[in-house]
């Protein structure tokens, strides 16, 4: 393990819904080393996908410190923070948020488009990132013509093809039969093991620990001690 990738002091997250407070994320402090794969695993409403969401830059604390790869993400501007995200996340999502009108090829396109790579350059990295997943001979096929597992390692590739320096996965799991869930969380370990990218995983599938290298627990907004980690891997 290296240099903390993922850095978060005494982060809370309070969401107003008229005059009623609803606390999200209770002082959370939590880092995630560069290499790393975390599962962070709790129940529904436990504040994992909150957590996703202001390491990315979606939203931002009601107090504390979010930075990654050394920078304060809640201090930037949307601007700012849409050209980084572009730059240093890849977000996969449970509802997969592929665009039914594309194909496969064109879906993992999309994130290039804001670069500034050639139509050349961007093809070839569309192609490794297919491959990387499995799925080359699936370029021209649309999401419909896809099984779920299928759809979920296309936003896989779309998350890796410009190279992010972490990856971002919000119950990857969730929408996919057993033999499914089981292909994406290797693939993920692959990505992990052989291209050493950072991972962050929130889940409530239990498989997921079986992946990880580390697990950390979050239970009503609170981030369990560290008693509660314990390491899956190697």
């Amino acid at each position: 393990m290296g240099e903390a990738i993922v850095e978060l002091e005494r982060v809370t997250k309070i969401f107003r819904r008229d005059q009623v407070e609803i606390p999200a994320l209770r002082d959370v402090t939590l880092e995630v080393e560069a290499g790393d794969f975390l599962a962070l695993m709790g129940p529904s409403g436990s504040g994992k996908t909150t957590l996703l969401n202001l390491i990315a830059g979606f939203d931002r604390p009601t107090s504390g410190s979010v930075r990654v790869g050394g920078v304060e993400v809640s201090r930037m501007s949307e601007g700012e923070l849409s050209a980084w995200r572009n730059r240093h996340i890849g977000f996969v999502f449970q509802t997969f948020n592929l665009i039914p009108v594309l194909t496969a090829f064109e879906n993992v396109e999309l994130p290039l488009l804001l670069t500034r790579l050639s139509r050349q350059e961007r093809r070839e990295h569309v192609w490794t990132a297919l491959r990387l997943v499995g799925l080359a001979d699936r370029a021209d096929h649309y999401p419909r013509q896809l099984s779920g597992g299928e759809e979920q390692r296309v936003a896989i590739a779309r998350a890796i093809v410009t190279d992010p320096s972490l990856i971002l996965a919000d119950e990857p799991t969730g929408n996919l039969d057993a033999r499914s869930a089981e292909s994406v969380l290797a693939l993920l370990r692959e990505l992990n093991e052989q291209l050493r990218k950072t991972i962050l995983l929130v889940t409530h599938d239990a498989r997921a620990t079986r992946y990880a290298t580390r697990v950390r627990h979050l239970d009503k907004g609170i981030l369990l001690p560290l008693e509660a980690e314990r390491g899956v891997r190697g």
